[in-house]
């Protein structure tokens, strides 16, 4: 029987979520490239003196250094693991205004899409990519950023169709039509009110995605932002079901005190 490989030691990491654990603890919710989605306890980090606090903050690209899984009473391994050490690897600055709110949207996001333990290395880059594209006036790259990253999302985790074919006939999208994107069926020909594809906008986005550039998947989301960004809030609230994206209306709500 194969022995099942142990994540390493050391790991790049976001951190997405902290939690208080007790008075001078916390256990953080981290995103790492290695392992995915993983909980940990940073003893000690609430403290004064610990050099953890400057460390461990969200959107800052940080190396970690991990103890080794324990045993559950059941003998299972344990979720949990123990921060041994954290430092910073490098990066941008905390984002600023509208940035901030769409850089925890990205967290959230992360948190109730991805399942514990489950690694995805692409999207970890894609996540790193994202957060210098945020800009602190909310902008057209701003959002091609958030699209593309809901894009490589929603396709690293198994809800998002070939955008080169139609769903239900798998045959290859014409060009020069246009599509609809639904949440329920996937690429279908446009019919009623809903946002309106051209054959040729899905299918340099599939290219894009193949691709697996950033860049490349942020251009061609520019080229169709108005109904990719209606079509991915209905595909996003459609999966995500009962669990509301708090984000989100945190961010209206501002918008209309500003306005």
């Amino acid at each position: 029987m194969a022995r099942v490989a142990r994540p390493p030691a050391v790991q790049q990491a976001f951190v997405l979520h902290q939690y208080d654990w007790s008075e001078t603890s916390l256990v953080l919710d981290l995103f790492t490239r290695e392992q995915g989605r993983i909980a940990v306890v940073a003893k000690g980090a609430k403290r004064p003196y610990s050099q953890l606090r400057a460390v461990l903050l969200p959107f800052q690209r940080i190396q970690v250094t991990l103890s080794k899984p324990g045993k559950t009473a059941e003998g299972d391994v344990a979720e949990v693991v123990t921060l041994r050490g954290a430092e910073w690897a490098g990066g941008m600055t905390l984002p600023a205004g509208a940035a901030l709110f769409s850089a925890y949207y990205l967290n959230e996001l992360l948190l109730k899409l991805l399942a514990r333990q489950d690694p995805h290395p692409q999207l970890f880059e894609a996540y790193a990519d994202t957060l210098p594209e945020l800009h602190a006036q909310e902008d057209a790259q701003s959002q091609a950023a958030l699209r593309a990253f809901e894009l490589r999302l929603l396709l690293e985790i198994g809800l998002l169709p070939d955008l080169s074919l139609s769903t239900l006939t798998q045959a290859p999208l014409d060009p020069g039509r246009t599509y609809m994107l639904s949440a329920e069926v996937g690429v279908l020909p446009h019919a009623g009110e809903a946002a309106a594809f051209s054959g040729a906008s899905l299918i340099q986005l599939q290219a894009a995605l193949l691709h697996g550039s950033s860049a490349a998947l942020q251009y061609a989301c520019a080229a169709c932002l108005a109904p990719l960004r209606q079509s991915l809030r209905g595909l996003l609230h459609y999966h995500l079901g009962h669990k509301p994206l708090r984000t989100r209306q945190v961010m209206v709500e501002v918008q209309k005190l500003i306005e």
